[in-house]
């Protein structure tokens, strides 16, 4: 392993929210570290078109955004290590971080190591990534305009986006494994008065299908285990995300996973440690709101540094 690999900052995770912090934390002569894991890019490397991006009038492939904003960190003179955090350790500054094959250590650790999907786990629905499987109504709901399309769940997540979709589909069926939801009464009622939703109840699908895009799905309904064939355009799954936080648990405050942070601030509960993207954020979860806590997450990291008297590079 090697050691002595010391830095200012370290950014762990490589999304919107990790790169922007990059791109300010390199101008302002921080000579920040990337870690950027070995599936680097975030969850805008699942999706194809970005179309709500500021800037891209016809849109943007989800790697290419990623790729040009790397590209940008890169020429203010970021650093990048392709490897996957294994440990940390948070409890003395400088702050240590292993991964794979490099020991680093950071007098300020900028956190953006995002949240995962959850998904249905079954045959077609990781290969229709962004080919009629999303898991972002606000992202790709433009996509379905008079189109038939199923969302899977039944918390409030779920019934904000069936109902948030009826706005360009044709028709909204929401698939729950259960009689009754678990989202809250207001959410519940929204959906039951949209003439456009409809709900397949005790039922969870077994299959994804189609050619080029989705064409249809397979269920199973859980109490009579019948089979049903649904012919759709799309399949939003909407049964929550996971916040990647296993590494800091029990160094960071945590709340249902995420990272806690000051109001008004990235500040995590460990001076010089900051959280950005929707590893803190569980409500809006946008590229364009990650970019923004990234850059918020480096202006506080920069603060931080300069009240510690951390001496930093000449300006260019």
């Amino acid at each position: 392993m090697a050691h002595g690999n010391t830095r200012k900052v370290a950014i762990i995770g490589s999304g919107p929210a990790g790169l922007t912090a990059a791109v300010y934390a390199a101008r302002a002569n921080l000579e920040p570290l990337v870690i950027e894991g070995i599936e680097a890019g975030g969850q805008l490397m699942l999706t194809t078109e970005v179309e709500n991006y500021p800037g891209f009038v016809d849109g943007i492939m989800g790697p290419d955004l990623m790729d040009r904003i790397r590209q940008q960190a890169a020429r203010f003179g970021a650093g990048f290590l392709t490897d996957n955090v294994t440990s940390v350790d948070l409890s003395q500054a400088p702050f240590r971080i292993e991964t794979g094959d490099d020991e680093v250590l950071a007098d300020a650790v900028i956190v953006s190591t995002g949240a995962s999907a959850k998904m249905l786990l079954v045959p077609g629905e990781r290969e229709f990534l962004g080919r009629g499987v999303s898991t972002c109504a606000t992202c790709d709901g433009f996509f379905f305009k008079d189109k038939e399309i199923i969302v899977v769940g039944g918390g409030d997540s779920a019934m904000e986006e069936a109902t948030f979709l009826t706005r360009f589909a044709s028709k909204v069926t929401v698939v729950h494994r259960r009689a009754e939801m678990r989202a809250s009464r207001i959410m519940q009622e929204r959906a039951f008065g949209n003439p456009k939703i409809d709900f397949i109840w005790n039922s969870m699908i077994d299959e994804v299908y189609g050619d080029e895009t989705v064409k249809g799905v397979r269920l199973t309904n859980l109490e009579t285990s019948a089979a049903q064939q649904v012919s759709i355009d799309g399949v939003f799954v909407a049964i929550g995300h996971t916040p990647n936080t296993s590494l800091f648990a029990g160094q960071l405050e945590l709340a249902s996973g995420y990272i806690v942070t000051t109001p008004g601030t990235t500040a995590a509960s460990v001076p010089g440690v900051y959280a950005a993207g929707d590893v803190t954020d569980f409500r809006y979860r946008q590229a364009i709101t990650a970019a923004g806590m990234g850059a918020m997450a480096a202006i506080d990291a920069e603060h931080y540094l300069a009240n510690l008297g951390v001496p930093l590079a000449s300006a260019a």
